[in-house]
């Protein structure tokens, strides 16, 4: 639903700030940094990287860094270690995607603020259903953990090897392709478009907070997920590989317009994946 005479054009953007609680706006600071720091905390205390484990032990773990956290996928199926997978993946997501969605959350806010008093709880009302897209997807990452753990177990060691640089290579590969395809730049032009996409999907009152939410999240999945599937394949809980992603998503949908950081980015994917998969070179900064 349009919202007439919502947004003044010409100087909506230096009055969007003022319409939104300083408090509001402290808390999101406050709930991103403290997302960063226990996932930093959780990355540095844990036994073995997140990623995909061979089941009885770490021996001939040489390829990808697997999605185990100390037992989570070591130990095969189980609803105490989905849920505390879930827990952690959602707590990462929170830190990478918080940064690159809060001009949206700032519209969402400031265009609560001028229809009517109550901010927060619609505001925070639209953040879970973002961050509930993103922990729907980490049931999907579970679910692929364990199939690709299985799937390691199976291999012996010098398969492991030659298996692992193919499959990340492969992601790396798909990623980049993914840069040129209609649906990564239609999801990509409405995360560009907060004030667009304030205006055109506007839902009222809190359930409508709700959905508005789940849509963004939507949208910013479809733009993103091919990336985090890099992530999934080099080890989720990889510091150098959160840190550059939430660099490439930030900037990524900061550029208004810009084909160009796309292009480039989808062809240096492509070519890192390829050199990866015939071995040519390490990465060892892959998986910590």
């Amino acid at each position: 639903m349009p919202m007439p005479d919502a947004f003044p054009r010409k100087s909506w953007r230096l009055r969007n700030l003022r319409g939104m609680p300083l408090g509001l706006l402290a808390s999101l600071v406050v709930l991103t940094a403290a997302a960063w720091a226990l996932t930093l905390y959780q990355t540095f205390s844990m036994d073995m990287p997140m990623g995909i484990a061979v089941r009885g032990g770490m021996e001939g773990m040489e390829g990808m860094a697997g999605m185990a956290m100390a037992g989570i996928a070591a130990d095969g199926w189980s609803l105490a270690g989905a849920a505390a997978f879930l827990a952690v993946w959602t707590l990462m997501m929170a830190a990478m995607m918080l940064p690159a969605a809060a001009p949206m959350i700032v519209m969402f806010a400031a265009a609560q603020a001028r229809r009517e008093q109550h901010v927060a709880i619609p505001t925070w009302m639209f953040v879970a259903g973002y961050m509930l897209v993103w922990a729907a997807a980490g049931l999907l990452v579970y679910v692929l953990v364990q199939f690709g753990s299985e799937f390691a177990t199976s291999l012996d060691p010098p398969q492991r090897s030659k298996w692992a640089p193919l499959a990340l290579g492969v992601t790396l590969g798909v990623a980049g392709l993914y840069q040129f395809t209609t649906l990564k730049h239609i999801c990509l032009s409405h995360c560009r478009s907060p004030l667009a996409f304030v205006a055109q999907h506007w839902r009222d009152g809190r359930v409508g907070a709700l959905e508005m939410g789940l849509r963004h999240g939507l949208y910013c999945f479809g733009c993103c997920w091919a990336l985090f599937a890099v992530l999934v394949a080099a080890g989720v809980m990889s510091v150098a590989w959160m840190l550059l992603l939430t660099l490439v998503v930030f900037v990524e949908k900061l550029l208004q317009r810009s084909r160009r950081f796309e292009g480039a980015l989808g062809i240096a994917l492509i070519a890192l994946g390829i050199v990866v998969s015939f071995g040519a070179i390490d990465m060892p900064w892959m998986s910590g």
